[in-house]
């Protein structure tokens, strides 16, 4: 994502948002932002002033859910607004002993991509640098390219806009023009359809048969669907490779500053058993991404802190945002019958990685049709 000039991140733009904008009319720079009035002094003028004043749950119930009471109540406990879900994954993997180390490198590190209303319906996210997109214009649904892809970027926006080399885009991308927000609805994004203890967690939202209810097996005419569809996910035919990131390791510099060093990343097609087989997600084979994650990622905070690290796979559950109608695997059955390039295999592995995988890789693969 390009960063915004200086001046357009500060700016605010007198007809589109002072002039137009209904929330101009509630409400004045100060009672959202903080700041001196009735002065010229520009360091007297900005005194106090707060850059995101919905980062807070407490003034962003205040601001926004004055008028947006349903949303703001559900949005401000969701995946988006918390990053709960970081605490849902490593925690099975932490040291019980270490939670406030843990507490510490979140808060360091892992708060970057938090959404705040802000960031989605006024400026880019910070973690891209920040900057109003429209002169400080409140809009419904930003372009998803201002806003979304500033967190999920280098995996989701690659995979779907067919940015990655060699690889196609998402066929819902180059047929249809869908922005996320065509699957990924307004309730959804702002934890009105629940309150989910990580992104995976529950039925599928949104889910293919949503739009493609023939594919469910025993609905539809195509032969495929009917013989795998309860025991293939989806993607395990229509996506393809993806990108897999390996080894990150967080610490601060001597003038405490965060950063993180990460191995370069992957392009990876494995298919592997499902990590989190239920009556939500039953199927028996699903698409693997490698998570970027090894027992010293976090040792800069203490030595044992991923002192669990074999209850979780490296290698997860991963819906891909790369659909293709043919791929390489679907094309002909062998494709995928007795291909064990395809599968997830202890070859796959380093070392550390060994036991923490073994749920995960199938005992033996399909075999090859005659």
């Amino acid at each position: 994502m390009p960063p915004v000039e200086a001046w357009q991140k500060v700016f605010v733009d007198p007809e589109k948002f002072i002039a137009s904008d209904p929330h101009a009319k509630v409400a004045n720079c100060i009672q959202c932002h903080g700041g001196v009035g009735g002065t010229q002094d520009a360091a007297a003028a900005h005194k106090g002033v707060v850059t995101d004043p919905t980062a807070k749950a407490e003034s962003a119930t205040r601001l926004c859910g004055a008028c947006h009471a349903d949303i703001t109540k559900a949005q401000v406990k969701s995946l988006h607004f918390d990053n709960h879900g970081y605490d849902t994954i490593i925690g099975q993997r932490l040291n019980p002993t270490m939670q406030a180390a843990w507490d510490k490198a979140k808060a360091n590190h892992c708060s970057s991509c938090h959404t705040t209303c802000g960031q989605c319906h006024v400026s880019q996210p910070t973690s891209v640098g920040g900057g109003l997109i429209s002169g400080h214009q409140f809009k419904k649904v930003q372009a998803f390219t201002r806003t979304c892809t500033g967190c999920h970027g280098s995996r989701v926006n690659n995979e779907y806009t067919g940015r990655n080399e060699g690889l196609p885009a998402d066929v819902h991308w180059t047929k249809a023009g869908m922005a996320c927000f065509k699957c990924h609805t307004g309730a959804q994004l702002h934890g009105m359809t629940g309150q989910p203890s990580m992104r995976y967690d529950g039925k599928p939202a949104p889910a293919c048969t949503d739009c493609h209810p023939n594919a469910v097996a025993g609905k539809g005419q195509v032969q495929q669907h009917n013989l795998h569809g309860d025991k293939l996910a989806c993607q395990v035919c229509h996506s393809v490779a993806n990108k897999s990131c390996y080894s990150c390791h967080v610490q601060t510099n001597d003038k405490g500053q965060p950063f993180f060093k990460i191995e370069p990343s992957v392009m990876t097609f494995k298919i592997g058993l499902n990590p989190l087989k239920s009556a939500d997600r039953p199927w028996n084979y699903v698409v693997l991404r490698h998570a970027p994650v090894d027992p010293s990622s976090f040792g800069f905070y203490g030595k044992e802190i991923l002192g669990k690290f074999n209850a979780l796979p490296t290698w997860k559950y991963a819906t891909p945002h790369n659909i293709q109608r043919s791929t390489p695997q679907n094309k002909t059955c062998n494709g995928c019958h007795g291909n064990a390039a395809i599968f997830l295999n202890e070859k796959d592995l380093k070392p550390y990685e060994l036991e923490a995988n073994k749920g995960v890789i199938p005992a033996k693969i399909p075999p090859a049709m005659p």
